[in-house]
């Protein structure tokens, strides 16, 4: 799979653990029309570096049309090596497109959880002959704010495919008073980062998330640090580059090592390409994005400000060079109807002063002021097929349409913009935050904000796109019930969202 490999397998007698080595479950991921990957970590002391052996293990997979494993149609056999945390990336190809299978590890005599998956339909099917897809999206789950009772509800939705945009994990060191606690302090090499993975991959709810659908999956700023900027840390005065970047190293690691990725994405040192697009038929293609890593650093030190002349600087990215023209050459040449930018931060130029004033937040696409309006000519230049951006990282629900000009509120709409909530980050929230009503004065584009906890539903067909805000009230306690406060569509060669 491409990974530098420094020990052999268990050759003959099979290995023995000191539990059972599936504490972290299953997941799959990156779907294809024949294929998708199976992800699997044996970890029998999950929080203590998993507590396997410095040896490499066998662990067979098997593949199966029904979900009591009798139809087998693909298995092999992989070695899990402790160079890799003993994780396994099994991509598995030469299966039917646009169905259901099941799959399963085995190691030592143990027997993973079951699960399900899928692959998506064939790139050449015609949008009116593709299947419609039901997709969930989701970011920003702190171990510590509250409990994923969002998972269980996604969980009984039954989407497709589940993608999740950034803030997998938090870098926080464990806190006094909290729900629940991270284990250790802040993590900064390899094994405290695997231990921080290992203990958010043992929550209930998410493992059967991960067991029911594929994840596609990119990241955003905590699964190595808070506001980081490609080389630069957030706290430069107490980091030398040299010493992020290893950091950064570990993080990249720690983060492959515990996703359903392919052998494509596998880190190099500090560098992990991760942006990839995933098509279901002629009817979505997905564009993954990576806003972290070749980004430059936050101006006016990356809080809230009146934009100035640095964010006309022409040299300011979010995406870097390379990974934005692979963007344009990919919506370019899409035959799909709807082309889909999942990435992390907000594009739509929000602005939060009340009054002549303008105030943006600097960590988010208005502070790249020069790339995002590129971005957004692209997409009428390009003549791109209904583009829809979403977004996670902002711990809120917002429906934004994208204007040609945000100077000019009555310019033209040219994209729209769903934003997901947080699974439990920040908390219970507010049912109407002060700001609310002068903030949607101010910004008559936005057309939906909530503060509750939630994900985002939707469904998508070759001629409406449905999406349903789901919100839960509290994450304090477990049991909220699911709550669906707006819906709106979007429909074909007709932009701006429409309510449903």
């Amino acid at each position: 799979a491409g990974r530098a490999l420094a020990a052999e397998p268990v050759s003959g007698a099979a290995a023995v653990f000191s539990g059972y080595p599936f504490t972290l479950g299953v997941a799959s991921g990156d779907p294809s029309a024949d294929g998708f990957v199976l992800w699997t970590r044996l970890a029998p002391k999950p929080m203590e570096g998993g507590g396997m052996k410095e040896e490499s293990v066998w662990v067979d997979w098997q593949v199966a049309e029904d979900e009591g494993m009798s139809r087998i149609v693909a298995s092999g056999r992989e070695a899990a090596h402790a160079d890799w945390a003993h994780s396994v990336h099994v991509e598995v190809a030469n299966l039917k497109p646009d169905r259901w299978y099941w799959y399963q590890f085995k190691a030592g005599g143990e027997a993973s959880p079951k699960a399900r998956t899928r692959t998506l339909a064939s790139p050449d099917q015609a949008a009116d002959q593709t299947s419609t897809l039901r997709m969930a999206f989701a970011s920003c789950q702190h171990w510590e704010a509250g409990h994923y009772t969002a998972y269980e509800h996604m969980l009984r939705e039954n989407p497709d495919v589940v993608i999740h945009l950034g803030d997998y994990i938090y870098e926080g060191r464990g806190r006094e008073g909290q729900l629940r606690r991270h284990v250790g302090d802040e993590p900064m090499d390899l094994v405290s980062y695997r231990n921080r993975h290992a203990q958010y991959k043992t929550d209930p709810a998410l493992q059967a998330m991960h067991q029911a659908a594929p994840w596609i999956v990119t990241w955003d700023d905590h699964e190595v640090e808070n506001n980081y900027a490609g080389p630069i840390p957030e706290e430069k005065a107490h980091s030398t580059p040299e010493a992020f970047l290893r950091r950064r190293a570990a993080a990249y690691q720690a983060y492959y090592e515990h996703m359903p990725l392919r052998a494509a994405c596998v880190p190099k040192g500090p560098d992990m390409k991760l942006y990839r697009t995933v098509r279901h038929g002629r009817l979505v293609d997905f564009h993954v994005l990576d806003t972290r890593q070749y980004r430059t650093d936050q101006p006016y030190g990356g809080e809230r400000a009146f934009p100035g002349p640095e964010v006309m600087n022409p040299d300011g990215t979010l995406l870097g060079k390379t990974q934005r023209e692979w963007l344009y050459s990919q919506m370019k040449t899409s035959p799909a109807t709807w082309n889909v930018l999942a990435q992390q931060v907000m594009m739509a130029r929000v602005d939060r002063a009340a009054g002549p004033d303008v105030a943006c937040a600097m960590d988010q696409w208005p502070a790249y002021e020069v790339e995002r309006r590129a971005v957004l000519r692209a997409f009428q230049e390009l003549k791109v097929s209904n583009p829809v951006v979403i977004t996670g990282d902002i711990h809120t629900h917002w429906a934004n349409d994208l204007l040609t000009d945000f100077d000019n509120l009555e310019s033209r709409t040219v994209a729209s913009e769903l934003v997901c909530s947080s699974i439990s980050s920040k908390g219970d929230g507010e049912a109407k935050p002060k700001f609310q009503d002068s903030m949607l004065r101010e910004n008559p584009f936005v057309k939906y904000f909530s503060d509750r906890r939630g994900y985002v539903s939707c469904t998508i067909g070759p001629k409406i796109w449905r999406t349903d805000f789901r919100t839960v009230d509290y994450v304090s306690r477990p049991g909220a019930p699911l709550v669906t406060p707006v819906s709106y569509i979007l429909e074909s060669g007709r932009a701006g969202l429409q309510n449903a």
